[in-house]
C-alpha cells in the first residue's frame, strides 16, 4: 500500500530519510565501482560522496535512536506517493561518466526540493524542524556534489573521461553497427536489383531482398559475436556487438527492399534507388562523424562501392 506523505508520522519521516541516505550511498558505490577502471577521477569523487552519504545516514540513525528507540520502520521511496524516483541507470551495460555526473546532481537537487516542499505543507512545529534540518542536509549534499564535479572538470579529468567514453562507444557500438549497415546496404544491392531486372516483378524482388537482408543479418551477427570476446580489445560484450551488427545489417538491406512492395515495377525501382542514395549518405556521414574519415573521402569510398555493386546487379539481372 502506497501512503501519502501527509499521512506519515515524524518517526516514519525520519526512517524514510535514513532509507534515502542508505539507498543513495549504494547508488554512488555502484557508480564508483562501474567507473573505477576506465574513469578513475569520477570514480574517486563518487566514492567520496558515498562516504559522505554514509556519514549522514549514521547521524540520522543516531537522531532516530535518541527520539524513537532502536526499531527503525521499513519505509522506502516507492512506499510514498510523489517521492523522488531514481532511474536505475546503474543497471545499464554502458553508461557515460557525463550521464552519471548529471544523475548525481539531479538526485541531490531533487531530494532537497522534496524536503522543501514537504516542509511548506507541514504545520506541526516539531515536524517542520525535522524537515528543515533534513532540507539543509540535502542542500549540503547538493553543494558537495557540485563542488566535487566542478573540481573534476577544472582539473581536465572530466573532459578526458568524456573523450574516453566516446571512444568506448565507437568501439562497442558504432563500429559493429557501421560494419553491419555497410554490409547490409551494399552487399544486398546486387541480389535485389538483379532479381528486379531479371523478373520485372516487384514481389519477386522483395522476397529476394528480404531473404538476403535477414540472411546477411544473421551471418554478420554471428561473425561479429564470435570474432572477439572483448577482453583484450575493449570492444565490449560480444553478444551486444553481435546483436547491433546483425540488426544494422538487416536494416541496411531492408531499406531498399521495402519499396518493392509497390506493385508498379518502375515506381518501386525509382524509390529503391532513392533509398539507396540516402543509405549511402548516412554511411558516409557516420564514417565522417565517428571514424574521423574526411567527408569527401567517405562519400567517394561509399558511393563508389555502392555504385559498382548496383551496376553489377543490374547487369546480371539484365543478362
Amino acid at each position: 500500500m502506497v501512503k501519502s506523505f501527509h499521512d506519515l508520522s515524524e518517526k516514519e519521516i525520519l526512517a524514510l530519510a535514513i532509507s534515502l541516505e542508505e539507498e543513495d550511498g549504494k547508488i554512488y558505490g555502484e557508480f564508483a565501482d562501474r567507473l573505477k577502471e576506465n574513469f578513475p577521477s569520477t570514480a574517486s569523487a563518487l566514492e567520496a560522496m558515498r562516504q559522505e552519504e554514509s556519514g549522514h545516514r549514521r547521524r540520522l540513525i543516531d537522531l532516530f535512536q535518541e527520539r524513537f528507540g532502536e526499531n527503525i520502520p521499513l519505509i522506502r521511496r516507492q512506499d510514498v506517493k510523489g517521492f523522488v524516483h531514481r532511474p536505475a541507470i546503474w543497471l545499464n551495460p554502458t553508461v557515460s561518466p557525463q550521464r552519471i555526473r548529471n544523475q548525481v546532481q539531479t538526485m541531490e537537487s531533487e531530494t532537497y526540493r522534496f524536503y522543501q516542499q514537504a516542509l511548506a505543507r507541514t504545520t506541526d512545529a516539531g515536524t517542520r524542524k525535522l524537515l528543515g534540518d533534513l532540507a539543509e542536509t540535502e542542500r549540503d549534499h547538493a553543494r558537495f556534489a557540485s563542488d566535487e564535479i566542478s573540481r573534476t572538470a577544472e582539473s581536465g579529468a572530466a573532459a578526458a573521461e568524456d573523450e574516453s567514453a566516446r571512444r568506448l562507444f565507437v568501439l562497442q557500438v558504432v563500429q559493429p553497427g557501421l560494419a553491419g549497415l555497410m554490409d547490409g546496404s551494399v552487399s544486398t544491392l546486387a541480389p535485389v536489383f538483379a532479381a528486379a531486372f531479371a523478373t520485372r516483378n516487384s514481389w519477386d524482388a522483395f522476397l529476394v531482398g528480404l531473404a538476403a537482408s535477414v540472411g546477411a543479418g544473421i551471418s554478420m551477427g554471428f561473425a561479429e559475436a564470435l570474432s572477439d570476446d572483448g577482453a583484450l580489445s575493449g570492444r565490449g560484450q560480444p553478444l551486444v556487438r553481435g546483436v547491433v551488427c546483425g540488426l544494422m545489417t538487416t536494416l541496411g538491406g531492408i531499406g531498399h527492399t521495402l519499396p518493392f512492395l509497390i506493385s508498379n515495377f518502375l515506381l518501386a525501382t525509382t524509390i529503391a534507388v532513392f533509398v539507396v542514395a540516402i543509405e549511402l549518405g548516412v554511411i558516409a556521414w557516420i564514417r565522417n562523424h565517428y571514424m574521423d574519415t574526411p567527408l569527401l573521402s567517405a562519400i567517394f569510398q561509399v558511393v563508389l562501392g555502392g555504385v559498382l555493386v548496383f551496376i553489377a546487379g543490374i547487369l546480371i539481372g539484365s543478362a
